[in-house]
Formats: structure tokens, sequence, C-alpha cells
């Protein structure tokens, strides 16, 4: 069995903080919320890293964290291309927007040749996480169907103090398979408790804050690429017709369909670490704070690659 690879999308710029946050430092020593994800990641077993990236971040993102990363892993660079499209397609006049995350996972198509884990930059996912997530790549594989796999996070530990949130919230069967993924783009703590909002906060859904949510930390076969590949040009037919400058092709939405037709089963792995990420500007300080409580603790390093 191949050794699993872990994939990173660094390609989005963060539109609600401001700035290219992937890159912002939360430590005094330098580091960034990846380097804390790749520590965790080399300590569970990965040994390569493939950062989807735009290429006009490539030189900000290789002095921020590639070149460093280069020195304890083995690293790929691939780049999200809004031009990068099945034949046939063009891209609508006044699109600036990247295709979404399942278009970023892509991009790394020729860089896959076995099992991976995908998962978002800017998020720290702990150290539980990337254990379970490895230990299930490198023994389980697809037979009659996709075996794929995610954790899942209480909700409670994801939350911002400092606004709302979109997060993916699953259901599961008996066998703690998922079922489907509800997003929801505005999940905020309320005075009495959390609560998410379809309508701009007209109205307000309660939501239980020991339910498993997505933070898009995925683990799969490398049969996944196939299926983005192929699904895309259908993707793109509709969403050029509805939502030509805005539609994505969103990573859960392709599992949904596999799920759906039957054909791929997802096992979310259950953790109960916290969540960390800087959502807004606000959140910084206390990522920082956090992150120095563990290491005090002495579960990092004070300098994480020396």
């Amino acid at each position: 069995m191949k050794k699993p690879v872990l994939i990173i999308m660094a390609a989005g710029m963060g539109s609600r903080y401001g700035g290219l946050k992937q890159i912002d430092p939360i430590d005094k020593e330098g580091h960034i919320i990846m380097d804390f994800s790749i520590f965790e990641a080399k300590r569970a077993g990965f040994e390569k890293v493939v950062f989807i990236i735009k290429k006009e971040n490539e030189e900000d993102f290789k002095e921020a964290i590639g070149k460093r990363i280069e020195k304890v892993m083995d690293v790929s660079y691939v780049y999200q291309d809004l031009y990068s499209l099945p034949e046939g397609f063009q891209v609508p006049q006044g699109r600036v927007k990247p295709w979404g995350t399942a278009h970023a996972v892509l991009s790394a198509y020729e860089e896959i040749d076995g099992p991976f884990a995908v998962i978002n930059a800017d998020d720290y996912y702990g150290q539980h996480a990337f254990e379970t997530i490895y230990k299930f790549l490198t023994t389980h594989e697809d037979d009659d169907k996709y075996r794929y796999t995610m954790v899942g996070y209480r909700l409670k530990n994801t939350m911002t103090d400092n606004g709302y949130v979109a997060r993916g919230i699953c259901e599961l069967n008996e066998k703690q398979e998922l079922v489907e993924i509800n997003e929801r783009t505005r999940i905020e703590k309320r005075a009495d408790g959390i609560a998410y909002s379809e309508d701009d906060g007209k109205t307000w859904v309660p939501v239980e804050g020991n339910k498993l949510v997505s933070l898009n930390m995925w683990g799969f076969t490398k049969s996944i690429m196939k299926e983005i590949k192929e699904g895309f040009p259908a993707f793109l037919q509709k969403g050029l017709k509805e939502n030509p400058l805005k539609c994505e092709y969103f990573l859960p939405s392709v599992v949904s369909d596999l799920l759906e037709s039957g054909r791929a089963t997802v096992t979310v792995l259950d953790t109960e670490d916290k969540w960390y990420g800087v959502t807004y500007k606000e959140d910084k300080p206390l990522v920082t704070a956090a992150l120095q409580a563990l290491k005090d603790e002495g579960k990092y390093p004070q300098k994480l690659w020396e």
C-alpha cells in the first residue's frame, strides 16, 4: 500500500479576513497555522505534502513556509488556475473567483498515486485528527465501494466569538458513516446557544453543540480524482448558466453525489480536538494564546523545526 500524501489547499485568499491570511505569522517564532498542521502530519507518519497555491502567490508562499518545509518533508507545489477548464468551456467575462475546493484538489491530479488527506491551509486540526486519518488511510482500501473518511469535529469546539462561521453539519448512520452534509453558511454563538440562520439573521435555528461538523479534513483513495475530473463538465454546464461569476465546485458535493449513488462510504472519525482558525482579525490573539499554551504544556517545541 502506498504511503498517504497530505494535500493542503492554500489557493484561497481570506476574503473575510483581508490579505493572504495563510502566511500571517501566528507566534513570535514566525510560524503560521500551517506549520502546526505539517508538524502533526509528519508526527503521524506523512512524508510528502502537496501545496495547492495560486501561481501569483508562489514567491511569497515559498518565503513564508515552503522553503522551511522543504527541509523536513518531500514538497510539491501545484497551481489552482481559474483558466484550467475542460475542453469546450471558458471563463466567463468578469469572473475572478476560483472554482472551489474540488477544482483545487483536481489541480494535484498528477501528484497523487495513492491515498491522501486534504486540509485547509488556515485551520488548526490538532494531533488526534492527523493520527486517526493516517491510521485509516494506511488500513483501508477501496473494495466494492470507494472507502473514504472524514474527521468530524464537535461544533462547539469550532466556533469563533467574533462573528459567524460556515460549517458542514454531518448526519451519520449507526455505522458512524456519513449520510449527508448540510452546509450552513452562517452559524453563530448566541445568548441561548449555537444557532444558524439562512435568511441573514432574521430567523435562527438552534443546533446542538455536540453535533459533528466537517472542517474539510478528508481522507481519500486515488479514485476520487477520477470522479472529480469526470464530474467537472456537468457542474460547469449547470453552474455557468445559474451563477457564472460565483458558482463553485465543492469537494463535499462530489462526495455527496457518490454517497447518494451508493458508490462510496465515508467513515467519520470523531475527534474531541479543538479547532483553531483565524476567520476574523480579532481571532488572531486567541489563536496565538492557545498555541502558546500548547507549547508551554510541552505539546510542541517553541521552535517547531529545530
